[in-house]
């Protein structure tokens, strides 16, 4: 199902600027550029914006005097009317060194009066499983049942096993902070899940763990502009398989929106006021659970090999930098008055 948006107003925006911490394998960066930026650059282009993805690093800051500070990206002066940023945490363990960066400056750009349509204070509450299920805790959906458990020296300690009171097995065990389905595991049982626990000590990486739903447990990821739902995709583990993210395998089709998920989207969009947000939920056969949140949620295959999803997937993009454009319209409207009140 996808629903119009029309454009209000015009906007002075020319710039939208992806901050991506840049450690990709030069293996992986021709994959990455050919599935993701330039489908990205290609709607931008379209709608007469440019789209470039900047490392933290690539933005300079001068607040030499007391007046505005002046930013550059790359060498080049960017203004709060002209140019938005799309801020959202990334933190897979080779990115980890980046996290404190991508955070600081998010909110250097954010004090700094710049639109961000994901704001900072969303980035830990989504780039964490445990925070962002306590933060919908009221979702009409019920979250999936979740202990988390940080790993570092005191591991053998076992001070984490008051949590494990209530945990049935088989279990899912995976990082609280990655994405694309890396990272996630099956324990059969509470040796296995020690197990687990000790190799995520090497890395210090801080785990969820939740109940396995079953092997026909399927994937809903509802794509919603302004509020609103865009696109559902239903996404579908290989055979063998528990999860069913594209990048390891999964299938896609895209489908209607399920009855049971329509009236709770109305509580996400109160609850996370952003122009685009992906919000999935896992169906296990016979009860949907909430799962997570993407303030940043990827399309899932632009070069995909069907003229229909290609034609779907450029749709989302579209719908999500027009809904971009207009919030950064009114955010300048809503500034002007501000102004003209003081």
């Amino acid at each position: 199902m996808t629903y119009g948006f029309e454009d209000e107003h015009p906007s002075p925006l020319r710039r939208m600027v992806w901050v991506f911490p840049d450690r990709e394998s030069s293996r992986a960066v021709p994959k990455w550029q050919k599935a993701f930026w330039f489908a990205y650059k290609a709607v931008a282009d379209e709608l007469g914006l440019t789209w470039t993805s900047h490392a933290p690093e690539d933005v300079a800051v001068d607040r030499m005097g007391r007046g505005s500070p002046r930013v550059y990206v790359a060498g080049e002066r960017v203004t709060p009317e002209d140019t938005l940023f799309v801020t959202s945490l990334y933190s897979l363990p080779y990115q980890a060194m980046d996290v404190f960066n991508q955070y600081a400056l998010f909110s250097v750009l954010e004090h700094s009066g710049f639109y961000l349509p994901a704001p900072p204070s969303l980035s830990a509450i989504a780039n964490d499983k445990m925070a962002t299920l306590l933060y919908l805790k009221d979702s009409p959906i019920p979250a999936i049942p979740t202990v988390r458990i940080g790993t570092g020296r005191d591991l053998g300690l076992r001070l984490y096993e008051p949590v494990l009171e209530k945990l049935t097995f088989p279990a899912i065990v995976k990082p609280t902070g990655w994405c694309a389905g890396w990272g996630i595991c099956m324990a059969h049982n509470l040796e296995d899940l020690r197990g687990l626990l000790s190799l995520a000590q090497g890395g210090e990486t801080t785990v969820a763990i939740q109940p396995y739903l079953g092997r026909n447990t399927i994937d809903f990821r509802v794509f919603m502009v302004d509020g609103k739902p865009h696109t559902v995709a239903r996404r579908t583990p290989p055979p063998g398989a528990y999860v069913a993210n594209f990048g390891r395998g999964g299938g896609i089709e895209y489908v209607p929106l399920p009855t049971e998920l329509a009236d709770a989207l109305d509580y996400f969009a109160e609850r996370i006021p952003i122009p685009f947000l992906c919000v999935d939920f896992l169906y296990d056969g016979e009860r949907y659970w909430f799962s997570e949140i993407e303030p940043d949620g990827a399309i899932v295959c632009p070069d995909h090999d069907s003229a229909a999803v290609v034609k779907r997937q450029r749709s989302i993009i579209e719908a999500r930098f027009r809904a971009y454009r207009r919030g950064h319209t009114q955010w300048l409207g809503h500034k002007v008055k501000e102004a003209d009140y003081v």
